[in-house]
């Protein structure tokens, strides 16, 4: 199989590199700008020579992944541009959500067939299991001859390729980031608002779990609109207006059960809700 580097041997680098072992590829270098992360990840992986040399790391494989944070992205390219690295055999590809292929445009000119590659997934540790890979779908997009590969180690993943606009990206990532990290925020709301009723975090999340896992298996199976339930769906004001009552005390808390409630209010229009009881919730929700 195919010999393969990763520069920015984190979570994600770590779980891609020690995925991709698994189906044959041969992790040739693990690169790190701390040594002693990369040769953490060389022996999650059992695989892997870890450096800190980003161009002694391309130089090791004919794929590259470039798994660093946006930020870093541009520098490392620079730094491998400028470098006695053979790119003409070369494929390179980032795993931003955000940035384009185009930031790769210094390697490209220099031979490499370049594209972004990013799982639609979250890697909160190194040891996750590959098994995590399958199912997902990655956002693609840059020269054709690099997605052609893209879309083959995807499918040696188990996973399903999704080509993204240039354009496009931000938006996309705006919703990815949304329903990841923002669903991570809005659990973080609603264990505070529980810590006011004198349950400690483990206990709100014993409590809350088995909802939340409830409500993603209905959006899995039903749908959208049709997981969606509770007073607003309802058309219930009375209900929310004991809510917005009771959070007043705590102003943020308020302000995002006001911003969420009229969204929600969005889907029960959808639903048909009688226009008396839209009203009622618009005029409480601050006519949004």
């Amino acid at each position: 199989m195919i010999d393969v580097s990763v520069i920015g041997a984190g979570n994600l680098g770590t779980s891609l590199a020690n995925a991709l072992s698994k189906k044959g590829y041969k992790i040739k270098a693990l690169a790190s700008q701390n040594f002693s992360s990369a040769r953490k990840s060389s022996k999650i992986i059992g695989k892997g020579k870890p450096l800190t040399d980003n161009v002694q790391a391309a130089k090791e494989g004919k794929i590259v992944f470039l798994c660093l944070p946006d930020e870093e992205i541009t520098k490392v390219t620079k730094e491998l541009a400028n470098s006695d690295v053979r790119w003409s055999t070369k494929f390179v590809f980032h795993c931003s959500g955000l940035l384009s292929a185009e930031i790769l445009k210094p390697l490209k000119e220099r031979g490499a067939c370049t594209a972004s590659m990013h799982p639609i997934q979250s890697f909160s540790k190194k040891e996750t299991n590959p098994a995590q890979f399958g199912g997902i779908y990655w956002g693609l997009e840059g020269d054709k001859k690099a997605l052609f590969l893209a879309r083959k180690i995807i499918h040696q993943l188990g996973g399903h390729s999704l080509i993204i606009r240039q354009e496009d990206k931000p938006l996309y990532h705006a919703a990815c980031s949304m329903a990841s990290n923002f669903f991570v925020v809005l659990l973080n709301v609603a264990f505070s608002i529980l810590r006011h009723i004198g349950l400690k975090e483990e206990q709100a999340l014993e409590y809350i779990l088995p909802l939340v896992e409830g409500t993603l298996h209905n959006v899995k199976e039903f749908g959208i609109e049709a997981s969606l339930t509770g007073p607003i769906m309802r058309g219930d004001h009375k209900s929310v207006e004991k809510h917005l009552k009771a959070l007043q005390t705590l102003p943020l808390c308020h302000e995002l059960y006001v911003n969420l409630g009229a969204q929600a209010l969005e889907i029960a229009k959808r639903k048909k809700l009688p226009s008396q009881k839209i009203k009622a919730l618009e005029h409480m929700l601050g006519g949004k």
